[in-house]
């Protein structure tokens, strides 16, 4: 993390804790901390365990996107696979490999990271690691019980235009289809 020394007099310092919701997935906590310039302020912010996320790419260019419908926002998102960290000290990539085949069926014979991401720094400490995933293997898909998926595939340059437009908008993914798109036809160009 890049920090400059000017930086420093940004810092908050934590007075006090507590949780006010202690879920399945995600716990609520309101803390109290001190300010740079020695007020006091409320923080409520969500805790997570993380999550990986990967985009599969097939050789002609073409990515696998699931559909599904996301409760919180009402609607059918296109999106790459993905799913939480689900035990502590998972390895992310063994956890995107894990999505990969729950979600689409697939398994990859060459996989790398792409980066990772905080999803929405003012309010929850939730990261994802992005991956890309190639050489891919057929096989049936076998989401979770409580997960309702259709597979897609889609041009790698068709998902950048949905990205433009907003017709791809979960972040992790648009993310995920930028990075990729730059990598692949920054390669071409060479």
């Amino acid at each position: 993390m890049f920090i400059d020394d000017d930086d420093k007099n940004l810092v908050e310092k934590k007075i006090s804790s507590k949780k006010v919701f202690d879920g399945v997935l995600l716990h609520v906590f309101k803390d109290e901390v001190e300010l740079p310039n020695g007020h006091h302020a409320p923080r409520e912010w969500i805790k997570h365990p993380g999550a990986s996320a990967v985009i599969p790419l097939l050789p002609d260019n073409q990515i696998i996107l699931v559909r599904q419908f996301r409760y919180p926002v009402g609607k059918i998102t296109l999106e790459i696979p993905a799913g939480k960290l689900d035990i502590p000290g998972e390895d992310p990539i063994d956890c995107a490999k894990r999505e990969l085949s729950e979600e689409t069926g697939y398994s990859a014979g060459k996989i790398w990271k792409l980066t990772t991401i905080a999803t929405t720094v003012g309010f929850t400490n939730e990261y994802i690691h992005l991956y890309a995933a190639s050489d891919l293997t057929v096989g049936e898909i076998h989401p979770d019980s409580d997960e309702f998926i259709n597979v897609v595939k889609i041009p790698l340059t068709a998902a950048l235009q949905m990205v433009e437009t907003g017709k791809i908008f979960d972040s992790k993914s648009a993310v995920a289809i930028l990075l990729l798109a730059k990598q692949i036809f920054h390669e071409e160009k060479r």
